[in-house]
C-alpha cells in the first residue's frame, strides 16, 4: 500500500523526487505520512481538500479489501 500511495503522489506533483511516504504501525491501524515539496502541497491537497479526500478514500478501500485499517496524513 505504501507503494500505491507513493505512485499516486509522484504522478500528481511537479517534483516527484521529493515525495516520501513514512509508514507507522499502531495497534489499531497503519498511518502513512506523505511528504511533498512545499510548492506541490496544493496539488496533493486540491481545492477544498478534494484530492486529499480521494487519496484517503482510495487507500481505505484498498486496506479494507486486505482486512486492515489505514489513514493518510499529509505533513509539511
Amino acid at each position: 500500500m505504501k507503494d500505491l500511495l507513493l505512485y499516486i503522489a509522484q504522478n500528481l506533483v511537479d517534483n516527484p523526487d521529493e515525495v516520501s511516504v513514512t509508514e507507522r504501525v499502531t495497534d489499531r491501524e497503519t498511518v502513512f505520512e506523505l511528504r511533498v515539496a512545499p510548492g506541490d502541497m496544493g496539488k496533493v491537497i486540491g481545492r477544498h481538500g478534494k484530492i486529499a479526500g480521494e487519496i484517503r478514500s482510495l487507500m481505505r478501500a484498498v486496506a479494507q479489501k486486505q482486512g486492515k485499517r489505514v489513514s493518510v496524513d499529509i505533513v509539511d
